[in-house]
This record gives C-alpha cells, sequence and structure tokens, in this order.
C-alpha cells in the first residue's frame, strides 16, 4: 500500500504519523510547496493551483490514496483535486474536529475554541461546520496569526510568541480546542500548557490527523 500526504509545509507530518503507526508497512509520498508556504494568506485560486500541483506530482507515484493534508487546501481546493484525481485516486480532505469538541463540551461543560489560521476562521466552511456539527456549543473561532509560519521555520521563540497572541484571544475556560490546523498538532503540549490555568490537565486538544489516517485506509 501507498498512501500520499500533501501540505505546503510540515503540517503533513501529524497525519504521516498517524499512518506510520497504523500501517507500518505501507509506503509513504510527502509533497509540499516550500517555496509558497504558508497557503493560509493566499487567495483561493492561488492556494487551489498550488495545491493542484502538489497533489498533481504525488499522483505521478501511484498512491492508493491522497490525504490533503491541510485545513486551508481542504476549505479551499478540495472540490478542484476531487474533480481531476477521483474515483481513479482517492482523496481524502482534512475537516477540523468540531463535532467531538461540541461533544465533549457538552459531556464536560465550558466553550470550545478552534484554532485556525486566519483564512479558515473567517470562511464560510468553517461556520457551516459550526452550524452542522457544533451541537448548540459555545464556540469562538481563534485565528493564529503566524503560528504556523513559527513551526515551520522551528523558531522556539517564535512559536511561543505566537501560541500566546492566540491564547490571549480565546476564551477563558475552554473545555475543548479543536486544532484547525494541522500544523498546531505539532505544537499541541504547547498549547494545552498556554490554555491550561488553574487546571492540571487543560483543555482537551481535538486534532484531525487520527480520523483522516483512518479514512485514507478505508478509501485505499
Amino acid at each position: 500500500m501507498k498512501i500520499a500526504l500533501m501540505d505546503s509545509g510540515i503540517g503533513l507530518l501529524a497525519a504521516a504519523a498517524a499512518v506510520r503507526r497504523a500501517r507500518p508497512d505501507a509506503d509513504l509520498v510527502l509533497s509540499s510547496d516550500p517555496d509558497g508556504l504558508p497557503w493560509g494568506p493566499r487567495t483561493a485560486g492561488d492556494i487551489t493551483a498550488r495545491a493542484l500541483d502538489c497533489a498533481r506530482a504525488a499522483a505521478a507515484h501511484g498512491p492508493d490514496a491522497l490525504i490533503v493534508a491541510c485545513n486551508t487546501a481542504s476549505v479551499h481546493a478540495l472540490p478542484a483535486l476531487r474533480a481531476e484525481l477521483e474515483p481513479a485516486l482517492p482523496v481524502v480532505g482534512t475537516v477540523p474536529a468540531v463535532k467531538p469538541a461540541a461533544a465533549a463540551a457538552a459531556e464536560h461543560g465550558g466553550p470550545v475554541a478552534i484554532w485556525a489560521t486566519p483564512a479558515t476562521t473567517g470562511s464560510p466552511y468553517q461556520r457551516r461546520l459550526i452550524e452542522q456539527f457544533g451541537n448548540g456549543a459555545d464556540i469562538t473561532g481563534v485565528p493564529c496569526h503566524g503560528l504556523a509560519d513559527a513551526i515551520e521555520s522551528g523558531d522556539e521563540d517564535l512559536i511561543d510568541a505566537a501560541v500566546e497572541q492566540a491564547a490571549a484571544r480565546t476564551p477563558d475556560g475552554v473545555a475543548a480546542v479543536v486544532l484547525g490546523c494541522t500544523h498546531y498538532e505539532l505544537v499541541g503540549t504547547r498549547i494545552r500548557e498556554a490554555l491550561r490555568g488553574d487546571r492540571p490537565a487543560g483543555p482537551v486538544l481535538h486534532g484531525s490527523a487520527q480520523a483522516v489516517c483512518a479514512q485514507a485506509l478505508r478509501r485505499a
């Protein structure tokens, strides 16, 4: 089995690790756009064009499924990717884990925050997810300016500063945080620490890597 993953940069690593844990025998194809990252601030048309380039490069290796391991690309480019590649190549998008986060908030109480790039936070796509799966929970979108860039750079100080800025825009006492950008799963411990406050464990973080991996393996 061969699974391809695409993203502008290293955000695909969380999903790649999930695939590796689930199927150690699978070959992985990683396709990224280091000259164009991050995709978040770009126009929808530019994001789609760059995502198609990454997808075509991955498809040339003959994978059994393609994971679009990027929330921004999934928001803006998924229809175009599926129109070009399916049914020959199953394309699996990344959807912010709003549904499980809302369920957790209903069970334990407290608001929910969705940390995402500014492009995703302000998108009709995210609003539809909240309307469809929010289950009446108190959900706040938190645009995380510069966080994906900081993670991509590997600069510890930039990462800490971007996390702290997003934490300052997050409602107090959130029960759950949806990590609406695949990059953020790589610094989940820092995010939880920044939001913990007086609580021993801090909020529950909801990423997408496990669900995306499972869907890709089913479709492959």
